[in-house]
């Protein structure tokens, strides 16, 4: 399907192996770097996994025999992808949206906060921390006596020819044990939760409406 910005959007059922995501992705990236493909969204789940950032740091990788482990051409650190969280990959056209690579990170996170508002949970951005962040109240404060705070989504991408690949996780319901194999993008002072963790029982069909929905707003207005 297409929407009115000529995006193609793939939602693949079932898990999807990481090599052949990555070789999904260099072949789109390549056809629309020549104008023969169009943009693409992929939504989809990993089995359990780890992945490696090019900022990646060794001593991050607490467990290394627990899941598989790739290398990753992305930005960002280390990070988790398994069942029960929503992987998105995009592939779009940076050149055409301006070449502002700060800019366009910024209309991602944008896209992930107003989609988890979706759902009445305030994602936030904070400075110096990667990703999508949600405070808990709920939680004992930090040493520092700040409002705990967990990472909802997560977001790394790579750029080739001013086009993008990589993207997105978003925990839906994963299992939240399973991030305690890394430090997740190298942060050990703040926790990790889902959308179910937070008491929503909602499901990967509800955050790709979300999805669909949030990014029309933010990147047909972005263009």
């Amino acid at each position: 399907m297409e929407n009115s910005i000529m995006v193609e959007w793939i939602a693949s059922d079932g898990l999807v192996p990481y090599e052949d995501a990555i070789a999904f992705m260099e072949e789109r990236v390549a056809r629309i770097s020549t104008g023969d493909a169009d943009e693409c969204i992929w939504l989809l789940e990993h089995p359990p996994l780890y992945t490696a950032g090019t900022s990646a740091k060794q001593q991050d990788l607490t467990d290394p025999d627990r899941f598989p482990v790739y290398e990753s051409k992305r930005g960002g650190q280390y990070t988790y992808h398994g069942p029960g969280q929503r992987v998105v990959y995009v592939m779009l056209d940076v050149g055409k949206r301006g070449k502002d690579v700060r800019r366009f990170v910024q209309d991602l996170e944008t896209w992930v906060i107003d989609a988890l508002a979706r759902f009445n949970i305030k994602g936030e951005i904070r400075e110096g921390r990667v990703g999508v962040w949600v405070e808990r109240p709920d939680r004992p404060k930090t040493v520092t006596g700040q409002t705990a705070e967990d990472k909802i989504a997560a977001i790394g991408i790579r750029l080739r020819k001013w086009v993008s690949f990589h993207g997105i996780s978003i925990n839906v319901e994963p299992d939240l044990e399973h991030f305690t194999g890394i430090v997740p993008c190298g942060i050990s002072d703040f926790g990790v939760t889902s959308l179910v963790d937070l008491g929503l029982p909602v499901g990967m069909d509800d955050v790709d409406v979300a999805l669909r929905q949030s990014f029309e707003k933010v990147f047909a207005a972005s263009e």
